[in-house]
Order: structure tokens, then sequence, then C-alpha cells
């Protein structure tokens, strides 16, 4: 009966607002903005130019010189404070304090990426005046062999394991391999050392790549910072320059507010547990039925990402008992980090998408509601109009979006990739753009391209589109004027 189905429905809404709190607890307890800020004060010191190095700022690195340039300057004087304000030492010794309050673990590691000699195709008539060729990088390209002073292993290529992560870069996917090379405990060797690779020349021309990693612990805020600076030397010759600071909590037990949230994080699990018994139920009942409702996989959706992130919560906590200790034995190595951060960031994302599926579920349990009713049954008509219409739309879009790619996108940095080009035509559509430069780039098929676009994208086919929704619920609306609304019992059901 309606009575019983509204009463089902109001008692799976209450227990799942429960889930719901639990979950949010959870995932707002993993962040804080004390992470902003930390990695706001690393990008600050070793991203942007102080007064006295303006040219050499990470972000200024433009050829191989620079980047020497920026390592034996600003990067060395970021990773070793040794003395206060006022030039006094600091108590404790051997140990680098940035800022004072993040201890450096460990050391800095430098790790280079090559690509191997005649990697490309020279043109017949330019072959007498060229000696060599070194191609974009690609994994088959890389050089693995043996060179320069072939006596220490930053002139040795080293494997890594098969675990790391590659790097996506911007212009290219790195190995987590190369020729890997630590910066001593004293900022005096470490100059010393890369004086002695910038001599004997550790960068050549087949290098496609070099990563800077190092990491900080803040006991104050309980947060490891993981930085990786990497420069790109593509074959076009110049430098690009990207990187990543991440801000992660891996000791997760530590103040009464993290038990807390262990108990939260039981009280999660036994939530999961009883939604997968209910699921397996609801199956066993209905079958193929079942799979016909696009709640039921958003819930089977809810369920799998739940248990991936439970998964993986297990696993980051193992791994980080089992690796501490070993990480900071040797204050004289890496300690790689970066690996159990990226792990790290990959479980928040997860846990990010699982909050934005479980709000989306509460449409499930607030349908008995007319005017929400009323908005998912105009999708639902609608859903066949939308899609001819969408059909019609893309092909228009991906039309202009070759236009642009092909015309603007030798000159223009937001045509420069097909990419590129979709999200600026986005952008375009939601007024955020700028003509001067497509203008420049090209004077007369500039302004076709922006005019054209303009006036059948934006003043036709998304006009279009709101015309159809604004029908389809035209007609829902007056056909639900007929029906009796349920709000009375539920009104009932509540008092009772």
């Amino acid at each position: 009966s309606k009575e019983l189905e509204l009463k089902t429905t109001l008692r799976e809404l209450v227990i799942y607002v429960f889930f719901l709190t639990d979950l949010c607890i959870l995932t707002f307890g993993m962040v804080s903005t004390d992470m902003y800020y930390l990695n706001k004060v690393m990008a600050r010191l070793f991203l942007e130019a102080s007064s006295e190095d303006t040219g050499n700022s990470f972000r200024s690195i433009g050829s191989r010189d620079d980047f020497w340039r920026f390592a034996e300057g600003p990067l060395l004087d970021g990773l070793y404070w040794d003395k206060w304000y006022n030039n006094t030492t600091l108590t404790v010794q051997n140990n680098s304090h940035i800022y004072y309050e993040n201890l450096l673990l460990g050391v800095a590691q430098i790790r280079q990426l090559k690509v191997r000699n005649n990697t490309c195709s020279i043109y017949p008539y330019f072959r007498t005046f060229l000696e060599g060729c070194y191609g974009e990088y690609r994994y088959r390209a890389e050089d693995r062999s043996d060179f320069g002073l072939n006596n220490a292993s930053e002139w040795k290529y080293t494997s890594a394991s098969s675990l790391s992560p590659w790097y996506w870069g911007s212009i290219g996917l790195y190995s987590s391999g190369g020729y890997i090379f630590t910066l001593p405990k004293l900022k005096q060797e470490s100059m010393e050392k890369l004086v002695f690779l910038r001599q004997n020349s550790w960068l050549t021309r087949g290098t496609r790549v070099v990563f800077i990693d190092f990491s900080t612990y803040n006991a104050n805020v309980n947060l490891f910072c993981i930085i990786r600076l990497v420069v790109e030397f593509p074959a076009t010759g110049g430098a690009l320059t990207s990187s990543h600071i991440y801000s992660v909590k891996l000791f997760r037990y530590i103040t009464y507010y993290d038990y807390f949230l262990a108990s939260c994080e039981i009280a999660f699990c036994l939530f999961i547990i009883t939604f997968i018994i209910q699921e397996a139920i609801k199956i066993v009942k209905l079958k193929k039925e079942y799979f016909r409702s696009a709640y039921n996989w958003l819930d089977l959706l809810l369920l799998v990402v739940s248990i991936l992130a439970i998964a993986f919560n297990i696993y980051r906590t193992v791994e980080v008992s089992l690796l501490m200790e070993k990480l900071l034995s040797d204050t004289h190595v890496y300690p790689d980090f970066y690996f159990l951060a990226f792990w790290q960031v990959l479980y928040n994302n997860m846990i990010a998408v699982n909050v934005f599926f479980a709000w989306i579920k509460i449409f499930k349990y607030v349908s008995f509601n007319k005017t929400m009713t009323q908005l998912s049954s105009t999708l639902y008509r609608c859903a066949k109009d939308i899609i001819g219409f969408a059909i019609m739309f893309f092909i228009i879009f991906f039309a202009y979006a070759q236009l642009g790619y092909l015309v603007f996108g030798s000159q223009v940095e937001e045509f420069s990739t097909f990419q590129n080009c979709i999200f600026t035509q986005f952008r375009i559509v939601l007024g955020d753009f700028n003509f001067e430069t497509v203008e420049a780039a090209n004077r007369v098929l500039g302004p076709i391209y922006f005019i054209t676009f303009v006036f059948f994208v934006f003043f036709v086919l998304l006009n279009m589109f709101l015309a159809i929704i604004n029908d389809t619920y035209s007609e829902v609306k007056a056909d639900f004027e007929v029906i009796p609304s349920q709000e009375l019992p539920i009104r009932d059901l509540f008092r009772q």
C-alpha cells in the first residue's frame, strides 16, 4: 500500500541521514585549512622569486643554464636552514627546519630521464648538418646506458619498483626510473656536488625531464608535505616547469578527535555491511528488474566506491606503519614519501567521489515529494529529445573545435591542443574569452569563427535546449495537477 511504501521510505531516509552524517564527519575530518597554508608557504619559498633572485626562480626556468642557476641558488637556500633570522645557529644540528617549523626528512633527491640518440628521422638533405637527433620522450626510446664519468650512481641508470607511480607531465608520461643522486646533509657539500655535475655535463641533449623530490614534516599540525619540482626539456628546446605539493596526514590516530574519527570509521564499515546485505536481498527478490532502476545502479556504485575506500584506508595504514621506520632509519638517504602521498591523494579523491554520490542518493528518498517527482519526470520524458539534440550540438561543437585547433593552435595557448579547444569553447559559452588573441592569430578567420560560434551555439542551440526542457516541464506540471497530493498522508505519518 501507499502508506506502507511511505513508512518504509521514511525509515530508510532516517537511517541514511545517520550514514551520511557519519560519512561527512569522516571526510571533513581528513582535511583542514592547515593543508592549504602549508602548501602555500612551500610554493612561495620554492616556486616564486624573491626580491634578490628575480631571474633565478623555479617558474622562470627556460633552459638548462637556468636550471643550474636555480639548483645552486634558490633551491639550496630553501632546503638548508641552519641559521636563525639573527644569524644565530639553530640548536638542532644536522637537520634543516624549513621556516623553522618544517623538518626536512632525510635529504633531497634529483632524478633525470633521457632519450637515446637517433630516436627520430632526419630529412636526407640535413643529415650532413646535424650530428644527432633526440626525439620526444617515449618509454621505448629511453636511454638506460651509463654515461659521463661512470663512477657514481648519478651516471648509471637505476630501475624503480613496478609499484612506483609514473608521472604525467605537461608533454609526456614519464617512468619512475632514471639517473639519480641525492644531496648531502650540508649546504656547502651540496653546492660542490651540483657544481661538479654542471661542469661535467650531467644534463645532456637527450635529457627530457628532471625531478627534484623532498619531504618535510610539521609536528605542530601533524602534516607531511611532499614536494616534487619538475623541469621538462621538450625536443623543441627550452624548458617547461610544473610542480606538485601534497600536504597529507599520514599519522592518523594521535589526538582524541582522531580516535573519535576512528569510531566513525568503524560505524561506516557497519553501515556498508548493512547496505550490502540489503542490496543482496533486493537482487535475489527482483533479479533482472533490479538493474532497470537508475537508483539501484547508484546504490551499487556507492557501495563499490565505499569498499574501495575502505580497502585503500587499510592498505595505507599498514604501509605507513611498515615503511615509516624504514624510511627514517637513515637520515642520509631520500625517504620516498611521494609513493605514500600519491596513494593518499587517490584515497582522498575516492572519498570525495563517494560523498558526491552519497548526496545525490538523497533524491531517491525525497521522490515522494510532488516537486521532486515533477523534476525527475521532466528529465525522464525529455531524455530522448535531449539525446537527439546532443548529437546535433556536439557535431557542431566538435566541428568548431577542430577549426579552432587547426587555425589558431600554433599561436594561441587556449587552442594549442584539441582538449584545450573544447574547454575554451565551453568558456566562450559562459562569457570567459579573450577575443584579442584569436583576432591577432588570424585577422580574417578569427572574427568569423567567434561570431558564428556565438550565434549558432549560444543563441540558437542553447535556446533550443532550454525550449525542450521548458515545454516538457509544462506538460508534466499539467499532468500532476490532476493527481491528488500525498503531502497530507506524509504529515500524518510524521505525527504517528
